[in-house]
This record gives structure tokens, sequence and C-alpha cells, in this order.
């Protein structure tokens, strides 16, 4: 299923995703993750409250089309700072064409012309905005309607910034910086760590694969995978969740202890039997293989 739009900043070749967030051209971070997590709550398959088959699979349509890929378009600082390039950019296009521009709806018309029009931009987005997800069969006409806000705003901005700029470089101190995770995984990989400890792995399994479908790219979520297929004794399904994961991410320490893990399975079956003379090893009071995981304590 694919999406268009003709509207507003899109007819200019532009993916408007404050539009498709419902977010102003100027939010912050901050208010662009709340908003997002509200809007993935109302359309993720486990937590939507439409009933209809058709109604919740066109909500997760618009979940992993649209909503998750606007919001990815902000959660790294790299990107952020393309975008207000890209916008900037795109501001001057749209005063070039200003003679050329029609607006169709009311509210785009009042703020092309009102005196006060950054107030009449809000509210008019704040109405918008708490009906685009409410109504599935109108959300993708009211992201046409946002976006067209959005093109009047950014006419009547012009020459004044859209958007703070990003802050001037600062030095960084010297730390590893963790990358920014998609909020729904890492809700989903903390689910599945409980359940593993409570020794679930089928239904760990089935979180870290819903988890997957937001983001192919989480190198914990596959190496979280390997683990259960691990415990399940699925040896060649731990090995390729393994793989993945360390092609993602070469030190994630999870998949290299569950790596280890197969390594240790592998050379065992190559072993000689134990003669009945020979004492069977004691289990490690740390949690064994489990607790070696997920940081059980050391004598």
């Amino acid at each position: 299923m694919s999406f268009t739009f003709k509207q507003g900043l899109f007819q200019f070749d532009f993916t408007d995703h404050h539009a498709i967030l419902g977010v102003s051209l100027d939010a912050e971070f901050g208010e662009i993750r709340k908003r997002y997590m509200r809007v993935a709550r109302r359309l993720h398959p486990d937590t939507s409250p439409f009933e209809s088959e058709t109604d919740k699979e066109f909500a997760n349509q618009l979940l992993s089309k649209l909503v998750s890929p606007a919001y990815n378009k902000f959660s790294k600082e790299g990107d952020r700072a393309e975008l207000f390039v890209v916008i900037k950019n795109l501001s001057n296009t749209v005063t070039q064409k200003r003679s050329q521009i029609k607006f169709t709806t009311d509210a785009a018309k009042k703020i092309a012309k009102a005196g006060d029009y950054q107030k009449v931009y809000k509210e008019a987005l704040k109405e918008l905005s708490d009906r685009e997800y409410e109504s599935l069969e109108k959300t993708l006409d009211i992201i046409g309607e946002i976006s067209e806000l959005n093109l009047a705003y950014l006419l009547r901005k012009t020459g004044s910034g859209v958007v703070k700029p990003p802050p001037p470089p600062t030095p960084k101190p010297q730390v590893i910086k963790q990358p920014t995770r998609n909020p729904l995984v890492e809700q989903a990989c903390n689910r599945a760590k409980t359940l593993i400890s409570n020794k679930n792995y089928a239904k760990a399994i089935s979180e870290l694969k819903g988890a997957l479908k937001f983001d192919q790219n989480d190198s914990l979520c596959h190496a979280l995978l390997g683990f259960c297929y691990f415990q399940q004794k699925q040896g060649t399904m731990a090995k390729i969740e393994v793989k993945k994961a360390l092609s993602l991410n070469a030190k994630e320490p999870k998949a290299l202890e569950v790596k280890k893990l197969l390594e240790q399975a592998a050379t065992g079956k190559n072993k000689p039997s134990k003669s009945k003379d020979q004492k069977e090893t004691k289990p490690d009071k740390s949690g064994g293989l489990f607790g070696g995981i997920f940081g059980g304590k050391k004598k």
C-alpha cells in the first residue's frame, strides 16, 4: 500500500513529515517525540482501539509506512539538521512560486491574510491534529490539510526563519554515543527481557518479531531473538539472529555473549561423554546462561 499527497508542501516534491505527525514546523524534538508515542500507540496492532481487521491493517500500514518513517527523520540529530536545511531551501522555492499557489482550505487562506498568523496557525493545527488519527477514513485528507497550513505558514515566515537552526557545534566529550533507538522497539525489548527472565521464550520471540516490524536493523532485538532460539534448542535460528546482530553492530554485547554460548554448545557436543564416576558440574548460582546474558552477580 502506498500513500500519495498533492496538497500543501507535498506538491513541491517534499515529504511533509511535520504534517504526517501533526506537529508545527517549529516544534521542538521533545514535543515531536511525545506526539509520535501517542499516535503510535493508537495505530499499533496491539494497542489500537479499532475493531475491524480492515481498520487494524490500515492503521498498521499508516504506522509502518508513514508515521514511523516520519519520526525517524527527527530522531537523529544529523537528520534533523539536514531537514532544517531542506525546509529553509523550500521556503525560497515557495516564495518564488507564490503567485501560482492556490489554497483550498479556509484555515490556510486565513493564515495567508491574518495579522496574527502565528496564533491562527497554532489554533488550526491543533484542531486538525486532534482529529488526524481518530477516524482513519479522514486521516489522509487531514494530513493534506495540515500540509496546506504548513505551506501558508511557511510563506508568511519567509525571511525570518521557519524553524530554529541547529545550535552551533560545541566540543563533544570523548564518550561513545549510543544510537537512537525506536522507542517502541525499546519497550518491546524490555518486555521480552521480562519474559525471558520467566523462561517464557515463545512469548518473548513474538514480542521481538513484532518489534522488528518497526526497525529491522535493531542489533539488540536480533541478539535477544538469538538467545531465545538458543534456549529452545533451535541452534540454526539462533546462529542466523546472532550473525544478523553482529553485522549491524560488531560490538553488540548480547550478541557476542550468545555467540560464545553457541560455540560452547558446539564444543560440548564433540566432547566424550562423562563416565559414571565423574560428578556433574553444578549450575552457576549467579543465573547460569541467562544470568550471563543479563549481568548476573559475580562471585
